[in-house]
């Protein structure tokens, strides 16, 4: 089968299918961003362990696909990589190797595998950009999780000097959104926050938040992140990475963040934040001229209205149909 001669319909693979982003994918493809000739398949961990190199080639052999985005990984917040860098690392490197040489092996025509904005050097200068990933080593709270992101660069770049593959990936900032992981201990700093005002709203104690607040981050609300996966797996043709971001301007403080939390779920509770708790790497600043250049149009959702969306969509119980209303009112403006 040619893409040209159109004989059968893209059948593109979805890894990490029912997590954050690969939800958000699911939404934008269901209203509006598919096509007749695309067909999506969403797979999770319930469907192959793709650390088992014989179960992830047994999932290409089942669906075939043409084309896939690899979004599964192990992943969790601050503390969790602190505590199981070597757990990271190894299931990650895993897994990526495993689906990167099932695709080559079952030729399959693109894949897009997405990285994170840790994997760049912890001692750079900003705003950091496509060409400075191997500059140095990265942070250290979380460096398991970042060589290993990191070296699916380095086999994008093998895999097409040796076998002409169009492997590629995209670096986004801090996603966040509707169906995150909202556990406090092991989520990201977002759904984390907003769990936690949850809880102290419905215990009428103060709100905690861990670390000084003064670190920094760029957040990209995730259907927005979804748009641009689709547009990467259809359009982007180099091999090298893209960061997927909001503007430098756009990023904000963890205290800015936690503010505009507090502010979207009427808290009126004290915030306090905890400085025996570590803060991470203070500032991952990234450009996103690379992206601009190809899509100098794209619109983002501000961090306010997305952030709304997100906690509206938190998985605890129960919300009141007005902030229902609420969210559905947020997700038609996207």
């Amino acid at each position: 089968m040619t893409e040209a001669l159109g004989a059968k319909p893209k059948r593109i693979l979805v890894t990490g299918g029912t997590g954050l982003v690969g939800r958000a994918i699911q939404e934008v493809v269901a209203n509006g961003e598919g096509r007749p000739d695309e067909e999506w398949v969403f797979v999770s961990s319930r469907d192959a362990d793709l650390t088992s190199a014989v179960e992830t080639k047994a999932l290409f052999e089942k669906h075939k696909p043409t084309h896939v985005i690899h979004l599964a990984a192990m992943v969790g917040g601050l503390f969790k990589n602190i505590r199981c860098n070597l757990d990271f690392w190894r299931r990650n490197i895993h897994i990526n190797d495993n689906v990167l040489h099932s695709a080559y092996e079952c030729g399959v025509q693109k894949v897009v595998s997405c990285l994170s904005t840790c994997i760049f050097p912890d001692k750079t200068t900003y705003p950091i950009d496509e060409t400075m990933i191997h500059n140095g080593p990265p942070h250290s709270s979380n460096f398991g999780y970042s060589y290993a992101k990191r070296m699916i660069d380095v086999q994008n770049r093998g895999y097409f000097e040796q076998h002409g593959c169009r492997f590629t990936a995209v670096i986004p900032t801090n996603v966040f959104g509707p169906h995150d992981n909202f556990n406090i201990e092991d989520g990201h700093v977002l759904p984390g926050l907003i769990h936690k005002v949850y809880l102290a709203k419905q215990n009428g104690s103060a709100l905690t938040v861990w670390g000084t607040g003064k670190p920094r981050r760029q957040f990209i609300y995730s259907l927005d992140l979804a748009r641009l996966f689709v547009w990467v797996l259809r359009e982007y043709e180099e091999v090298e990475p893209i960061i997927l971001s909001v503007g430098e301007e756009d990023e904000v403080s963890i205290r800015e963040a936690a503010e505009a939390i507090v502010e979207a779920m009427d808290f009126r509770g004290e915030l306090v934040f905890d400085t025996t708790k570590a803060d991470g790497q203070f500032k991952k600043t990234a450009s996103n001229a690379k992206l601009r250049h190809y899509l100098p149009n794209f619109q983002f959702t501000p961090f306010r209205q997305g952030e709304k969306g997100a906690h509206h969509c938190m998985a605890v119980p129960p919300f009141s149909p007005s902030q229902t209303l609420l969210m559905a009112s947020l997700r038609s403006q996207l």
